[in-house]
């Protein structure tokens, strides 16, 4: 299958990506990755997205592009994809169409995670990372530790990420709302928007998804 996997910040679609990536048997293509990827590589791509990010700018969408292009034309992707993060509008979904058309391929789904925008702030802007160690995540309601402020493992101070208060979270919705929340019109005027609530333990999504996916 070859699926565009859309949904606000928050949602959880990282997570799922990779559940479902596994479950499909197919390589989940994250936006974060391919930069990351071809930067360490010092791949042409990766010194030209590079050079925009040192200076502070965004990375231009035909760089997006180029990278997500060289990433499915490897031989793992030939049975399909999960794309995270791409397209991150609508331009770029315009660009991917015609890449895929080139290939004489299509996508099957665009699975749109849909929460509530005040859960998404309660998710995000709950969390709590240890200054020791920042894979000690917690979360003042959904796991909280046994001491605020504390964290349960080493003992390290919890604190709030700058991009996580509320106004930073809000913020990033924003700029959801107005640049890739356009892209789920899009494809809906294709047929293939297949929208499922994130809401729930993530095995219960996860599933979800999954059923949602095969109606599809």
């Amino acid at each position: 299958m070859r699926i565009v996997l859309v949904g606000p910040p928050g949602a959880g679609k990282g997570t799922q990506a990779t559940r479902l990536a596994e479950k499909l048997r197919v390589p989940h293509i994250s936006t974060g990755d391919l930069f990351r990827a071809n930067i360490s590589r010092q791949t042409d791509l990766g010194k030209l997205a590079k050079s925009y990010m040192d200076a502070g700018n965004l990375v231009p969408d035909e760089v997006t592009i180029a990278m997500a292009k060289d990433r499915m034309e490897q031989p793992d992707a030939e049975g399909g994809f999960l794309l995270d993060g791409f397209p991150r509008n609508v331009s770029q979904a315009e660009a991917l169409d015609e890449l895929l058309q080139t290939e004489g391929i299509k996508l099957d789904a665009v699975l749109d995670l849909e929460v509530p925008e005040e859960e998404i702030v309660k998710r995000i802007a709950g969390r709590r990372i240890c200054r020791k160690d920042s894979a000690h995540v917690f979360h003042v309601t959904y796991s909280p530790p046994k001491e605020q402020g504390v964290c349960d493992v080493c003992g390290g101070e919890l604190y709030q990420r700058d991009d996580d208060s509320e106004e930073t979270v809000r913020k990033r919705l924003e700029v959801y709302h107005t640049q890739t929340e356009p892209i789920i019109g899009y494809y809906k005027a294709q047929g293939l928007v297949v929208t499922i609530s994130s809401l729930g333990p993530v095995d219960e999504i996860t599933q979800r998804a999954l059923g949602a996916l095969k109606r599809g």
